[in-house]
């Protein structure tokens, strides 16, 4: 739902979920991704530009899936609490949760597998990268995230392996969340849950871009062929 800042002057008629790889918008390639492993039940929530994401989508019949929107009532507002705004459509069930600007090769039915025995609250899809301080970064023991940082200084990291924007969630997720403008897993939630031993990792090695700056979407333009 952001104004995507960093990728002016493409987001000025466009919101970022929607630029273009491959001949496609981001969302929909990450729709095609979840319709293949069987998940047809989508949510959107939308934010800047919200009408042209809903006149490319539609109700989702086209894409083969059922899309309901929810709309923000705020110009920015953090991850934690746009989860929370879809608490309504979720009923209660596990769910997944992709980042609109994320393109990954992951296989969704083993990411769901490997968290319905877990018994975490949370799972983060997690990649390595060379510079990680533009992220979430995690640190693992087996398979548990045992700390998070968000976006920490170099020299703080606590590894190279970042989160990769996709996430596994229990409904028991909402108890760590409210409407409270800016909260962010980030920052606010997945800290804790590391702490708590809530929250584990999984490792993939498929292709991956954060679509967040002119120069990973020129990257990405180039790199990602399906």
């Amino acid at each position: 739902g952001g104004k995507g800042s960093q990728m002016k002057p493409l987001t000025e008629k466009l919101p970022k979920p929607l630029l273009p790889i491959e001949g496609k918008p981001i969302l929909e390639h990450q729709i095609e991704l979840l319709r293949n492993c069987d998940i047809t039940e989508i949510s959107i929530v939308i934010g800047y530009l919200a009408e042209k994401v809903k006149q490319h989508f539609g109700d989702g019949s086209r894409f083969g899936v059922r899309i309901t929107y929810i709309e923000q009532s705020e110009k920015e507002i953090g991850t934690g609490q746009a989860v929370y705004l879809a608490k309504s459509f979720l009923s209660n069930k596990r769910f997944i949760m992709l980042y609109g600007d994320v393109l990954a090769e992951i296989n969704l039915k083993d990411f769901v597998a490997y968290h319905a025995t877990a018994g975490s609250i949370a799972t983060v899809a997690l990649t390595s990268i060379k510079y990680p301080s533009f992220y979430g970064v995690a640190k693992l023991r087996g398979e548990k995230v045992v700390e998070f940082t968000e976006k920490p200084k170099e020299k703080d990291a606590l590894s190279r392996v970042i989160s990769a924007g996709i996430f596994c969630f229990e409904p028991e997720i909402f108890n760590e969340l409210s409407n409270k403008k800016d909260l962010a897993l980030e920052k606010d939630v997945f800290p804790k849950l590391a702490k708590e031993g809530k929250l584990t990792g999984y490792l993939f090695e498929g292709k991956w871009f954060d679509i967040g700056t002119p120069e990973i979407y020129a990257r990405a333009q180039k790199e990602w062929k399906k």
